[in-house]
């Protein structure tokens, strides 16, 4: 029984369809997805995937097939036919990968763009305005009886995703200042003053974080998130995001910043609002207790104590101050 050739290319099309979708979808390559901004990065990524399974079953279907159709056989010497090219065949195979590109392009701006991006009009604007003020510039230097035109106020620019232009001026239900330096991450809580070296955040809640360096270029890396956000000295950048799952993962510095660039490593922990709210309280006494204990030692320290302390920034020993102090009633009276 001979299948019409237009059945036998539509089955295999559907096959091919259903396989890879299941791939697209099963192929368990990403860690888990902790946050609400992950599903936006997996679908582009499953849906790269699935593209590209099809191409490749495609690819290598057509290279067995051809191996095994159009092999040598026994006692053929005869040359191939002389083709010299196909203009519609090379249309057909330029224009789909182009066609993916484009769509696939498109389809990662706008995933870009939703969880923050890039504006470059927003970007162009601070530029000018940097320019306007540098001294001799033809742009700060107004005409002679015309007054300086006010710059018109600039959004943030986001360096990566996550600063939504849309979130800008809303205020998170967490603002966690980030600090980074060769070769740590510092957490700063700036409503309650507890400084940490790990991050801890309510489940369920929008979280702000402000992060910026502050010797060289490191990224603030949140795999499970799939967020990253560029840490640049003097020019603070934003990332916001709402984690959805319980849970401790690892904060990574994607960016090349030194000799022990791979041991800039932290933890973000992700808690219940009650835990979290017992966790900053506990901080926030030991922080005080900390500093109980710190006045009570300096109260009890003696005048000896402290000159002994500075005794190597006046260039001499302890046994020197101890025979050049003033007598006690000497100093009474003073």
């Amino acid at each position: 029984m001979n299948i019409p050739s237009n059945i036998t290319t539509l089955i295999a099309g559907i096959v091919l369809t259903l396989v890879s979708l299941w791939v697209g979808q099963n192929h368990g390559l990403l860690p888990v997805a902790a946050s609400e901004e992950a599903g936006r990065v997996d679908g582009l990524f499953n849906t790269m995937m699935t593209i590209a399974t099809g191409l490749f079953l495609i690819v290598q279907g057509v290279l067995i097939y051809s191996a095994i159709r159009f092999r040598k056989r026994p006692g053929d010497d005869t040359d191939g036919p002389p083709i010299r090219g196909n203009i519609p065949l090379e249309i057909v195979w330029t224009a789909i990968p182009a066609t993916i590109i484009l769509v696939i392009g498109v389809y990662s701006f706008d995933v870009y763009n939703s969880m923050g991006g890039l504006d470059p009009m927003a970007s162009h604007d601070h530029r000018a305005q940097e320019m306007a003020h540098q001294p001799g510039s033809a742009i700060a230097a107004p005409l002679p009886g015309t007054e300086a035109a006010k710059p018109a106020p600039s959004k943030q620019v986001a360096l990566g995703v996550g600063a939504s232009p849309g979130t800008q001026g809303q205020v998170a239900d967490l603002t966690v200042n980030v600090m980074g330096l060769q070769f740590a991450w510092i957490f700063t809580y700036p409503d309650s003053g507890v400084t940490t070296s790990e991050l801890h955040i309510p489940v369920g809640k929008e979280v702000q974080l402000n992060i910026t360096a502050q010797d060289v270029l490191h990224a603030f890396w949140l795999p499970q998130f799939r967020l990253k956000q560029d840490a640049i000295p003097g020019r603070p950048s934003e990332l916001r995001f709402k984690a959805q799952k319980v849970g401790e993962y690892p904060i990574v510095c994607a960016e090349l910043c030194g000799s022990y660039h791979g041991a800039m490593k932290s933890q973000i922990f992700v808690e219940s609002p009650e835990d979290f709210d017992a966790w900053l309280q506990s901080q926030i006494a030991a922080n005080s207790d900390n500093l109980q204990q710190a006045v009570a030692y300096g109260s009890e320290r003696s005048e000896a104590d402290y000159l002994a302390a500075r005794a190597p920034e006046l260039g001499i020993d302890v046994n020197t101050l101890g025979q050049v102090r003033p007598p006690a009633a000497h100093h009474h009276a003073i």
